[in-house]
């Protein structure tokens, strides 16, 4: 495979938001998109159905928990590849060029209800990584011993982890600002809204293919586009972080 042939990944990309973005990209991606997903029954299954509508794209196991799968893939994309252009991180790894964490702005509702002292943590500029996980750490801890409302936490573990996804784009994307500023990778967190999924439920208001509209977008941003960076998108449009919706 050459090089020359650019290619975009989507995690989680066998069911509901993933699939939808896996469609959008091989209709609109000049290059390959690569499906991932744990199961690697489903993940074919789902590469059949886009098969069927005409669509091409590859596949890959892929389970994020699993050291030895990421390495998997990356190996699989430097041999195959040279690299990645595009990441659609419905999941939750990153490599680069175009990169789009999955999040929500469920996020930004857990972050207003955080006590005052955890918000200017979670807003910092200047936030580490580390830091970042010994909060998520304190979360769960709080959490199991029954004290997180003492301690300043939401009562919500998707709205933390959400909280988690975010703010880890923030610190990537300002270490890629300062140590590959000249590589112009873009990475960004959004929100694809309340999208009917098995989490959500019948009742939510948009289709997948609505959901995939703004991830695609960012994905997609053209290659001389100099923004949005470590932004937070929802409906295409950059929302301050921390501003209640």
């Amino acid at each position: 495979m050459s090089s020359n042939i650019r290619v975009a990944v989507v995690t989680g990309g066998n069911k509901g938001i993933g699939l939808a973005i896996v469609r959008d990209l091989c209709q609109q991606f000049s290059g390959d998109v690569m499906l991932t997903a744990r199961d690697v029954a489903r993940g074919q299954a789902a590469v059949q159905q886009l098969q069927a509508e005409g669509l091409s794209p590859r596949f890959h196991q892929l389970d994020i928990d699993d050291l030895r799968s990421i390495q998997a893939l990356r190996d699989f994309l430097l041999k195959e590849y040279g690299g990645l252009n595009v990441l659609v991180n419905n999941a939750g790894i990153a490599f680069k060029s175009r990169v789009v964490n999955v999040s929500s702005t469920e996020s930004v509702r857990a972050l207003n209800n955080c006590s005052p002292e955890l918000q200017q943590k979670f807003k910092s500029e200047t936030i580490t990584e580390e830091e970042l996980v010994g909060l998520m750490n304190k979360f769960v801890e709080d959490t199991k011993n029954g004290v997180h409302k003492k301690e300043g936490w939401p009562s919500t573990a998707y709205g933390v982890t959400k909280i988690g996804v975010t703010v880890l784009s923030r610190i990537y994307a300002r270490k890629l600002s300062e140590q590959r500023a000249g590589d112009k990778i873009l990475l960004n967190a959004c929100c694809p809204g309340w999208v009917r999924t098995d989490m959500a439920g019948p009742k939510a208001p948009k289709s997948p293919e609505e959901g995939a509209e703004t991830p695609v977008y960012l994905a997609l941003l053209p290659s001389d586009a100099e923004g949005p960076h470590g932004q937070f998108v929802s409906e295409k449009k950059v929302v301050e972080w921390g501003v209640p919706p």
